[in-house]
């Protein structure tokens, strides 16, 4: 019986461990026809599949199954640097709110949950007078961070408005990189 205690109790531990930030919250609902388009990477935290790159894009269009296409592009090492892209397929698992999507990178012609990243919109701007202009994407895991803008730069107020929003969030601000365009 003690040795089922201890599987349980590490099962839980690790399972809490997972998830860094307990309770995120996502935004409340996502306009998906408003959050379509192109958007500019203001900050990230790195990622081993980012390394390098600087002026980020993502574009994100309608597939006709209703799922989302993403197309990402970055330049290597500078803003005139080789381009490099790269395709996925989203989807929501939120329909409720449209918050929490699931990216998936490869075999994208069907949709493999095991080999999808979480997606989920934290914060968004205002679209009241057409797309939303900013948002921070991330997850419980507190591993990934992007503020995204329409515009490939913000104002400074701007920016320390969204980074204090994702440090009040549970982010380690700390960890942001600045990327350059």
């Amino acid at each position: 019986m003690k040795k089922l205690s201890y599987v349980t109790l590490l099962f839980i531990l690790s399972f809490q461990a997972w998830a860094k930030i307990p309770n995120l919250d996502t935004v409340d609902f996502v306009d998906l026809d408003q959050y379509l388009g192109k958007w500019y990477e203001i900050a990230r935290f790195e990622q081993r599949f980012q390394k390098g790159c600087t002026a980020v894009t993502a574009e994100y269009t309608l597939r006709k199954d209703g799922d989302i296409k993403v197309l990402n592009s970055c330049r290597q090492d500078h803003p005139n640097g080789e381009l490099k892209q790269s395709d996925a397929r989203a989807w929501v698992v939120d329909p409720t709110t449209n918050a929490k999507l699931k990216v998936q990178f490869f075999l994208t012609g069907i949709r493999i949950p095991l080999f999808a990243g979480n997606y989920w919109i934290l914060d968004l701007g205002d679209e009241q007078n057409g797309p939303y202009t900013h948002s921070i994407v991330g997850d419980d895991s507190g591993d990934y961070l992007w503020i995204l803008a329409r515009t490939p730069n913000i104002s400074e107020e701007k920016y320390n408005e969204l980074v204090s929003k994702a440090r009040e969030l549970g982010f380690d601000t700390s960890k942001l990189l600045r990327t350059q365009h």
